[in-house]
């Protein structure tokens, strides 16, 4: 195998991206093998420790190897990386991969440095690393928030609770403290001024009960579900669809009403 510290490797491929997750979450996914594969394709795995064994197994039947240098859960890992078949440009373990996440309000913002020798082999990686970190951040995000259809339940309750107690502990629960929310009848920018606001629709729309209508949708963070209020017989009084933005915590941030016409 290659040693990828007895020469410089000059060339660097980088890309930042935010994961709208934790970052004990997206760390996960380079100490675990099978989030690692989910990431990777099937039948690749990592051994979280210095000297551990890299194997990634693309889903068109390619494969890389390379070793695990350095980790420190859950803030950086680095490894080598190359090919296992002959007379490809970066040999196994011929390129290092540096990660590092950082903490955010929003989320993990992940920095990736591909180490590699020739220009030309830098040029070959950006599109891959473009894809590869794509596909990451879709997974964990899918992972991370795969509790949305409970959160929605609970946070649509808290426009039918009785009283202001009730409203105010579901509605903790469901959202952030800044959450934003706008519809057609609302420009409001935290949980109390929602919470004020919910605390009306008793009486300017009495007897209605809310609830989502079907599955909700997600995509690295942000959601989208569709909702109706019937009334007290069960007739749909109104339907709309929120577009959602997830904290880290699966909580939501930002919530956009559109009423149906």
């Amino acid at each position: 195998m290659n040693d990828p510290k007895a020469h410089v490797l000059e060339h660097v491929v980088e890309r930042t991206i935010l994961i709208l997750a934790s970052k004990e979450t997206v760390f996960r996914y380079f100490t675990d093998s099978a989030r690692f594969a989910a990431w990777w394709g099937p039948g690749s795995s990592i051994e979280s420790r210095p000297g551990g064994a890299v194997h990634i197994r693309y889903p068109g039947g390619e494969s890389a190897s390379g070793e695990v240098l350095e980790i420190s859960p859950p803030d950086s890992i680095v490894f080598t990386y190359g090919y296992d078949a002959p007379g490809r440009a970066i040999a196994p373990g011929g390129s290092v991969v540096r990660v590092e996440l950082e903490e955010r309000h929003s989320g993990t913002l992940v920095s990736l440095r591909h180490e590699v020798d020739t220009a030309q082999t830098r040029e070959a990686h950006v599109a891959g690393w473009r894809f590869q970190m794509s596909l990451f951040s879709n997974v964990v995000a899918k992972e991370a928030h795969s509790g949305l259809p409970a959160i929605l339940d609970v946070y649509f309750s808290a426009w039918n609770a009785k009283t202001a107690e009730e409203r105010a502990e579901l509605l903790a629960r469901t959202v952030t403290e800044d959450v934003s929310f706008r519809d057609a009848y609302a420009c409001l920018v935290s949980r109390e001024e929602l919470l004020a606001h919910i605390a009306l629709i008793p009486v300017h729309m009495p007897g209605l009960t809310m609830r989502r209508d079907g599955e909700p949708s997600q995509c690295q963070g942000t959601g989208v579900v569709d909702w109706v209020a019937e009334g007290a017989d069960g007739t749909v009084k109104a339907r709309g669809t929120n577009v959602l933005d997830l904290a880290p915590d699966g909580r939501l941030t930002r919530i956009v009403g559109l009423w149906a016409p």
